[in-house]
């Protein structure tokens, strides 16, 4: 009988390469709890209709790419294709909104799943990090989050990405953009599925990457030149903080991103090294979307970054991360008793705060110190029944390979004293 494979599209995260995974993860959400955001997590599923609603029916993402499905119960259920939306809902069934001041500023980590055609960087399970500022319009905010992603990114050590910024307007003046759009659209020679989605939203057309959609669109009237003065007004105070804080970015006036419920702000960081896939995050501005899944006027702003790709960004700078080794000491023991003594020794490092292993299954010395090698411990502790008689340890530096015997009942501070 044949074993299991991973699904189609899916990827097993495994040491050591998880450890880079845990590192990229951490630097993202480092600067946004430092920066008031609370940590939330949504289930893996939510209804149907929170991602039709909130994300948008003409998306690819709600027509062609979500995993949606009936329970046995009779309930619509989908698997979340990105954050947003359930956060939000989050927000309001628990009342956040109405729990403190605004905004309401969380931070999330987690997988999303898109019936996605497998490619390197596009899977159709991705992990991302996403944060959200909710309940609240304000320029500053909108500049905030793109300066922690930027300062995150930054942290790891990327430095080949750019920053894409736009404005796409608000229900005053996308509404006029939207006619003018339509009606130029119905000039083009487009599929029935291009069609139809410009009858739905047909900003989602400007993303369309086919080159024969692209080249019609190469006369579209641009979403600046209808812009009000209110969302000019907010978007250049985006741009003025941005440049303030020394973040570099560009403006693209195309950018309209794959979900239907931004408003004004949307930003995207790419990097050139990915190739097609070269979004490695972004979000934006999204001051409807609480009433469009039932909720009160509540305008907020948010990103999602992804894990995945910024891995592929890091290898495709020739970046390694320096990650602490998970093993501080390891125990190698040379005889019945001794082991006991030292699987001892072991619990109370654990206790004390040191990372420590074991050299489990009775290994020989030869094979004992090879795994003790490929743990990445500073120090090995061994002992064998000699030792005991004489109540001490040999405590190895792995590094130099020097050795000192060191008496039992002194070890756990021995040790913490060297590793400090």
């Amino acid at each position: 009988m044949s074993t299991f494979q991973a699904p189609r599209g899916t990827y097993d995260l495994l040491p050591p390469d998880s450890a880079t995974f845990l590192a990229v993860r951490e630097a993202i959400s480092a600067p946004l709890r430092d920066s008031g955001y609370g940590y939330i997590e949504t289930p893996g599923f939510e209804n149907v209709e929170l991602f039709a609603r909130g994300v948008g029916e003409s998306t690819d993402i709600v027509s062609k790419e979500m995993y949606a499905f009936t329970t046995k119960g009779g309930d619509e259920l989908a698997l979340r294709p990105e954050g947003t939306a359930s956060v939000l809902r989050a927000t309001l069934e628990a009342n956040l909104h109405k729990a403190g001041s605004l905004p309401v500023k969380l931070w999330y980590s987690g997988s999303y799943y898109r019936y996605e055609r497998p490619q390197k960087g596009r899977y159709r399970h991705f992990s991302q990090v996403g944060a959200e500022a909710i309940g609240m319009e304000d320029p500053a905010l909108d500049a905030e989050l793109i300066i922690l992603a930027d300062q995150a990114y930054r942290a790891l050590g990327l430095r080949n990405f750019r920053i894409l910024l736009n404005s796409l307007g608000d229900k005053e003046c996308r509404p006029v953009y939207r006619a003018a759009l339509q009606e130029f659209l119905a000039g083009l020679d487009l599929d029935e599925d291009t069609v139809r989605r410009a009858e739905i939203n047909p900003l989602r057309v400007l993303d369309d990457k086919r080159d024969a959609v692209q080249k019609q669109l190469a006369g579209a009237p641009a979403l600046r030149d209808y812009l009000c003065e209110a969302c000019k007004a907010y978007h250049e105070q985006v741009r003025e903080l941005l440049t303030a804080a020394g973040v570099v970015f560009e403006d693209d006036e195309k950018l309209v991103r794959g979900l239907d419920y931004y408003t004004r702000t949307t930003f995207e960081f790419v990097h050139d090294g990915l190739g097609s896939q070269s979004a490695v995050g972004g979000g934006g501005r999204y001051d409807g979307l609480s009433e469009m899944i039932g909720g009160p006027a509540l305008p907020s702003v948010g990103w999602a970054l992804g894990v995945d790709r910024t891995v592929l960004a890091l290898q495709a700078e020739g970046i390694t991360l320096e990650l602490p080794s998970s093993t501080s000491v390891f125990a190698v023991p040379l005889g019945e008793e001794t082991r006991r003594v030292l699987f001892g020794v072991v619990t109370d490092l654990r206790k004390a705060g040191v990372a420590a292993d074991f050299a489990f299954g009775g290994k020989g010395l030869k094979a004992a110190m090879k795994a003790a090698n490929r743990s990445g411990a500073k120090y090995a502790l061994i002992a064998g029944e000699r030792d005991l008689a004489e109540g001490v340890v040999q405590l190895k530096d792995m590094v130099s390979g020097e050795q000192t015997a060191v008496a039992l009942e002194g070890i756990v501070e021995a040790v913490r004293s060297r590793l400090a």
